[in-house]
């Protein structure tokens, strides 16, 4: 079992970043591979970055590509998101995820979830 509590959302101005935290609970933290995706206001639920077990390899949406950056310290059990020159389309509720080894872009193939965290982006 595994718990993840995000943190690191609220609102900023067009361009601006923010880092969203993911901490995990557990001492296997290491041997799960972990997404982070997000979900706007009638929107599915998509796929925004993911790294491997080892943090070696890392994928992202191409959305977001050269903009937000994944890693890990699987020290700390902690999974972070830096996001950079943010736009107002990246408004949504950002979730990170949990998966035994393998990643995955496809949120259905996570077991583990965060509850969420609010990033806003204002024009």
């Amino acid at each position: 079992q595994v718990q993840l509590v995000e943190s690191g959302g609220g609102l900023v101005q067009a361009g601006g970043s923010l880092r969203l935290s993911c901490a995990a609970s557990g001492r296997t933290f290491s041997s799960y591979a972990m997404g982070w995706f997000r979900q706007a206001p009638g929107k599915e639920r998509e796929f925004v970055a993911a790294i491997r077990t080892s943090g070696g390899s890392t994928y992202y949406a191409d959305s977001v590509k050269g903009r937000f950056t994944i890693s890990r310290d699987n020290a700390k059990n902690t999974v972070y998101l830096q996001m950079d020159s943010l736009k107002p389309e990246d408004t949504a509720v950002y979730y990170c995820a949990a998966r035994p080894l393998a990643f995955s872009k496809r949120w259905v193939e996570y077991d583990y979830w965060g509850q969420g965290t609010q990033v806003t982006v204002s024009s």
